[in-house]
């Protein structure tokens, strides 16, 4: 089944979040972002640090209230509910978040932990049906059952990891969102993790909206990808056209930051990244938020936003020189 047959899970329309700043000032996290997830597949979405990825996907879990804009899971806009009206939307969605050190109660047991999900939805009829369940995640995200007494300091840092997804996997949710699962690991983990984050999509068919900053771990996990800068989608495809074609500047630019073992390719690379610092988001530029960075702006850049638009069949950019 193509993408464009594919049922939407997650639709997401011109989100915006400001957070008030103090004076009369606000920040502008996430300014007017659009996109959508087909079940079953995954949306990667890169930038730098301070871009708005995670205030973009803590608003969608409705963590955060959205400024304006519209969340649909499934068809039903959840972006005005509220946390009465959210609780049978919550377990559809899931959320695995970045520090597995800050995420996990350090008073509770694992047990308390992965259960508390079934506590609050009231899956559970008896203790012992919950145990059971935990005792089950445990064992799939590659732990057992010795470990459910145990508390999160006496985990490293991948296993209590794999707490936190057993803890948002264990209601079986339709979309997840992955906060930078994988960046607080030592490299050798974060493999194991995005391997078994890909196990159970296979099984369970699930929907990943996945954050991260490594663009090599985004192309393989990911079946789209969206760039963000600066509170905006500026790029959005393909995961094998966005690192075959990049057409925005800013992606381009990210792309030739990522690291590589040659000296001499490596040097060259780093000629061709991203000059100056990330503007501030209380006072973002004008026109388009790139043009401060970018080596090709025109006066046109300076003055008037750019707009995401198709270039080439399923590749968006908001780019007024490849837009013409």
């Amino acid at each position: 089944m193509s993408a464009s047959s594919s049922p939407v899970l997650l639709k997401v329309e011109n989100l915006t979040k400001h957070f008030p700043a103090g004076g009369g000032k606000v920040v502008h996290a996430v300014d007017g972002v659009s996109f959508t997830i087909t079940k079953g597949k995954t949306l990667g979405l890169v930038g730098e640090s301070g871009c708005g990825k995670s205030s973009c996907a803590r608003t969608i879990i409705r963590i955060y209230e959205p400024t304006s804009g519209k969340i649909l899971l499934d068809g039903a806009d959840i972006s005005t509910l509220n946390q009465k009206q959210l609780l049978p939307y919550r377990r559809k969605m899931q959320m695995i978040f970045q520090d597995p050190y800050a995420s996990l109660n350090a008073r509770m047991t694992v047990q308390d932990i992965i259960a508390e999900p079934l506590r609050a939805h009231r899956i559970c009829q008896n203790k012992a049906e919950e145990r059971d369940m935990v005792v089950d995640m445990l064992r799939r995200v590659g732990l057992n059952q010795e470990h459910a007494g145990r508390y999160a300091h006496e985990f490293s840092g991948g296993q209590r990891q794999r707490v936190g997804i057993a803890r948002a996997l264990i209601l079986q949710p339709e979309l997840v969102i992955c906060d930078e699962p994988i960046s607080a690991l030592d490299v050798s983990i974060q493999a194991q993790v995005v391997n078994m984050l890909r196990a159970f999509q296979e099984e369970q068919g699930l929907t990943y909206l996945f954050i991260a900053h490594d663009l090599s771990m985004v192309r393989y996990v990911s079946d789209d990808v969206g760039v963000m800068y600066l509170g905006q989608l500026v790029e959005k495809c393909e995961a094998d056209e966005i690192y075959a074609h990049p057409l925005h500047p800013y992606t381009k630019g990210l792309l030739a930051s990522v690291p590589i073992p040659d000296p001499v390719a490596a040097r060259q690379k780093e000629a061709a990244g991203i000059a100056g610092d990330l503007p501030s988001p209380i006072a973002p530029p004008s026109g388009c938020r790139f043009h401060t960075r970018c080596p090709y702006a025109t006066d046109r850049c300076r003055g008037e936003v750019p707009p995401l638009m198709e270039a080439a069949p399923g590749h968006f950019v908001a780019c007024h020189q490849i837009q013409g």
